[in-house]
């Protein structure tokens, strides 16, 4: 009977990372080594996903703040929207999310859809508009956060949190707009309307006499 032929097992073939890649893995090392970082991201990213940890703020605002029920309603809308933004870009652009060696993911993820990182759009979109209505700036604390912990989860690439960051400030700003708008503060429940939308012009009784 004849000696079996072994035979080499088929190199695989890794290909070279692009510039993004390089980079990507540069950053991500030097944030891992920062203690306690990668526990940091995690709980971001189970906090910012879906928006829903935004969503509950601004609920959690409406309840404790009555004053401004309709402008932390305003900050859960509009949260909201821009994550629906992102989403609807993604599926346009259908980026994958990064998958080479010399990138470590330390997450999972809901999709493998990369651009832009729904994280990054929500979480400045909602940083803008809490911050609008708390006066506390929240935007320089927070926003800057979530997009390093997309790096050092290895789950997105830099252009990916920049352009979400982008998409975010960008719905920020429509968003204050429409809802300050007469039309949408006359479709508004009474308890949501507030006198920072544009003021209405109206008559002095006297001057019907």
């Amino acid at each position: 009977m004849p000696d079996p032929v072994w035979s080499e097992p088929a190199a695989v073939e890794i290909p070279a990372p692009t510039g993004e890649v390089r980079l990507l893995s540069a950053v991500q090392r030097r944030l891992l080594a920062v203690p306690g970082s990668r526990e940091a991201a995690v709980t971001l990213s189970h906090l910012g996903e879906h928006a829903l940890g935004w969503m509950a703020i601004a609920a959690a605002g409406m309840a404790v703040d009555p004053g401004r029920r309709g402008r932390w309603a305003m900050v859960g809308v509009g949260t909201f929207g821009a994550h629906a933004t992102s989403v609807v870009v993604k599926r346009v652009v259908r980026r994958r999310r990064p998958d080479h060696p010399a990138v470590t993911v330390g997450v999972g993820t809901p999709s493998t859809l990369s651009f832009p990182s729904s994280h990054a759009t929500s979480t400045t979109a909602f940083a803008l508009l809490a911050g609008s209505v708390s006066g506390v700036p929240v935007a320089p604390a927070l926003v800057p956060v979530m997009l390093a912990s997309r790096l050092v989860l290895g789950v997105h690439y830099p252009s990916d949190v920049l352009a979400g960051a982008a998409v975010g400030a960008g719905c920020a700003a429509l968003t204050r707009v429409v809802w300050e708008s007469d039309a949408v503060q006359d479709v508004l429940p009474a308890t949501l309307r507030d006198g920072a939308a544009s003021p209405r012009v109206t008559q002095n009784p006297e001057e019907k006499r």
